[in-house]
Formats: C-alpha cells, sequence, structure tokens
C-alpha cells in the first residue's frame, strides 16, 4: 500500500509538471512554481510513507523486542545440535528477539540450576534442550520452575509411552518441537535392508552366507537412542528375510545386549572409534570372523567407526567397504558419504527444527499460547503429532548422496 501511495503520488507530480509545460514560452514562470509545488508534493509524499512503514516496522519487532529468551543445550559439542544452533542463532537474529545459549554439559542438574538462574536474571522465553531425556519428572520440575513463562522443549523426548503428552497436555505454558522418535530408526532400517539384499556378496567378506553386524548405540536411556538400536536393526532384519536372506548377526555371541554405547551419553566419535579399534583386534579378516556392517546412532559415531576401518585400510578409494550408516546428515557425514567410505544416514533436518522454534518463538511474542503458535506453522516439513496437539515433529528423510 505504501509503495502504491508514493508512486501514485509521484505520477500526480508529473502530470502536472507536464500541464504546466503545455503553456507555452510565455508562462515560465507558472510552469516553475508548479514544478516547484509538484516537486515538494511528491517529496513530502515519500517522506510520509517512509515515516509510515518505519512506524509499522517498529510496531511489528515491539512484541519481539519484549521477548529475553535462553535456550539451554543439552551439550555443545554435539554435531548435529551446533548445526541446529547455528540456523537458530541467525533466526532469532532475524526476528529481533533477545536471547542467550547456555550449555549444561550434560549434566541435568546443572541445567535446572541454569534455567532458575535465567529466570531471575528476567528471562521470559525457555527454549530447553532436556539433558535427560525420556524424563517427564525432570520435565515437570522445569515447567514449575517457570511458573507462567513459556516453555518449548526440543529435540530430545521428555518422556515415552505417552508420559510426554501427560506432562504436555497439563500445562497451557509448555509445547514439543522434535522428531517422531521411532520413525529414524525405521528409515535406517529399511535402508541397510535394502542395501544389504542388493549387495549381498560383496558385503559378505567371511564368505559364511551370513552379514555380521556391530551397533553403536548414543546414550542408554536416551529414547532416539533406544528406538534407532531397536528399528535399525527389526526392519533391516524384515527386509532381509522377506528377500530370502538371513537375518543380521551381531558380531559379538558375548554380548547379550547386542550394541555398544557411549558411557558419557555423548554420542561420541570418539567413543565408536574406541569400540571399533579394540573389536577389529580379535574381530577381522585374518581371523575369518570380520565386523561386515555398522550401523550407528548418529553420525558422530559413524564418523569415528569410518575412521577406525580406514586406520586398518579399508573404506579407502581402491579398497573394501564396510557399509557404515548413521542419522542426521551433518556435513561431514556428507562428505564421507560422496567419498564413498560411508553408505547412508537419515536427514534429521537441523535448519527445519530452527525454522519451526524460531517461528514459535513469534508466534508467542504475538500473544499465542504455545500449542496455538505450533498449529499456526505451515510448512511441508512439519506435522502436528496425532496423540497431542502440543507436539509438532520435522520430518526424517533418507540421504545416500543420490
Amino acid at each position: 500500500m505504501r509503495k502504491k501511495l508514493v508512486s501514485s503520488m509521484l505520477c500526480m507530480a508529473m502530470a502536472a509538471t507536464m500541464l504546466a509545460g503545455c503553456g507555452g514560452s510565455g508562462n515560465a514562470e507558472n510552469t516553475q512554481a508548479a514544478t516547484t509545488a509538484a516537486t515538494e508534493a511528491a517529496t513530502e509524499a515519500a517522506t510520509e510513507a517512509a515515516t509510515e512503514a518505519a512506524t509499522e516496522a517498529a510496531q511489528d519487532t515491539a512484541a519481539a523486542s519484549d521477548i529475553k529468551a535462553t535456550v539451554f543445550w543439552y551439550e555443545e559439542s554435539d554435531v548435529y545440535l551446533s548445526s541446529v544452533r547455528t540456523a537458530l542463532n541467525k533466526e532469532l537474529d532475524g526476528l529481533g528477539i533477545e536471547y542467550d545459549n547456555q550449555f549444561a554439559a550434560n549434566d541435568q542438574a546443572k541445567q535446572i540450576d541454569q534455567i532458575k538462574t535465567a529466570i531471575a536474571s528476567g528471562s521470559n522465553l525457555l527454549i530447553v534442550n532436556i539433558v535427560t531425556s525420556g524424563a517427564p519428572d525432570t520435565a515437570e520440575d522445569i515447567i514449575s520452575a517457570a511458573g507462567d513463562i513459556p516453555v518449548i522443549f526440543f529435540n530430545r523426548a521428555i518422556g515415552t509411552d505417552g508420559s510426554d503428552v501427560t506432562v504436555l497436555e497439563g500445562h497451557d505454558s509448555a509445547c514439543f518441537i522434535g522428531t517422531d522418535a521411532p520413525e529414524a530408526g525405521h528409515m535406517q532400517g529399511k535402508m541397510i535392508g535394502d542395501y544389504v539384499v542388493a549387495n549381498y556378496d560383496d558385503i559378505d567378506i567371511n564368505g559364511d552366507g551370513v552379514i555380521s553386524y556391530a551397533m553403536m548405540k548414543g546414550d542408554e536411556a536416551n529414547i532416539e537412542a533406544i528406538y534407532r538400536t531397536q528399528y535399525g536393526v527389526e526392519d533391516a532384519d524384515a527386509v532381509l528375510t522377506a528377500a530370502g536372506k538371513p537375518a543380521l548377526k551381531y558380531f559379538d555371541e558375548n554380548n547379550t545386549d547386542k550394541y555398544q554405547v557411549d558411557l558419557g551419553g555423548a554420542w561420541s566419535a570418539q567413543a565408536a572409534k574406541d569400540y571399533m579399534d579394540t573389536n577389529l583386534v580379535s574381530f577381522n579378516e585374518g581371523n575369518g570372523n570380520m565386523i561386515e556392517l555398522v550401523i550407528c546412532n548418529n553420525d558422530g559415531m559413524a564418523e569415528g567407526v569410518v575412521a577406525s576401518l580406514q586406520g586398518k585400510g579399508y573404506n579407502k578409494e581402491g579398497g573394501h567397504v564396510v557399509p557404515v550408516f548413521g542419522v542426521d546428515a551433518t556435513e561431514n557425514a556428507k562428505a564421507l558419504i560422496a567419498d564413498g567410505a560411508m553408505t547412508g544416514t537419515v536427514k534429521q533436518d537441523a535448519e527445519g527444527m530452527a525454522s519451526a522454534i524460531a517461528q514459535s518463538v513469534k508466534g508467542i511474542s504475538e500473544g499465542k499460547s504455545p500449542k496455538d503458535a505450533l498449529g499456526g506453522l505451515s510448512d511441508s516439513r512439519f506435522s502436528i503429532a496425532s496423540d497431542c496437539s502440543k507436539k509438532l515433529f520435522v520430518a526424517y528423510a533418507p540421504y545416500t548422496g543420490q
């Protein structure tokens, strides 16, 4: 509308100038006066429109400027969450939101203290990547500490088997933005199954007709890790058996858990590399019991496994590639896939996660409840959970570099 106003006034000014010019040389003084008046009118219109635009912009950002958000991260070095943080910082900067990032070093008690300190310092919006995933009591403690302050939980599930729904439905001030935890495991499992069926003989280094695998689990209690560990194998086995192939066999029959977990709960590349280095001492091609496939809960652990394999001469150009699968589609993982050192991953959309959080913050800054803020998001990447209107999921997608 403002552009149209300025345009109309300028057109009027030009018309007036042209009319004045039609009077001929005898009317030079009148022509000059008309031109001056028209120019003044156009300048006044442009100034008026610019002032109106500035006022409107100030009104648009007034609500946002009242927000003082604090973003709480379970850990600073998590590769995927680093990507989310970069994208979220950019989004919040663009909205003119005042915010601060706090890191709990994987310590839930420390995070609770950080939250209480932030509230005491005037924070009026909490964006929480909870340390203890799947812990509804901890989520309740955070919401209780917040009082009427809105809380956006994100990425790490706050409960299992419906306990998260109980928490969210019990509080108007809270919502959750994350992923449908089982989806990544299902997607990874099918990807693995399809790949193994298509490349069975190449993968079976031992030639025993069975594919032996290792599983790297990110965290013992994390719900995403639990589902990825379960379905990454179950769904792969379903594809294999449907194709008339044997199910996968865990490489170490003495390990009844059938996984190796990062005891620090950090999903780290170093933990996975250390495990794989140790594994390859006893389970190798020379002994006829080589690990033929590695499934990882995230790309960080997949990177560690690849580094270990490459240290033994595998997964390099011209050498045998042990298929390694992860989750997240980090830039490092995509580079490894492009180089042929890693086989596939499941994209966890960092930019999508950041966008959903930022758009929800914007809605809350405009006076919407967390539930209504989520409901107002329209993006093909987002969906409201079927069991709770206060949960929003950001979609996963398979990634093999194709």
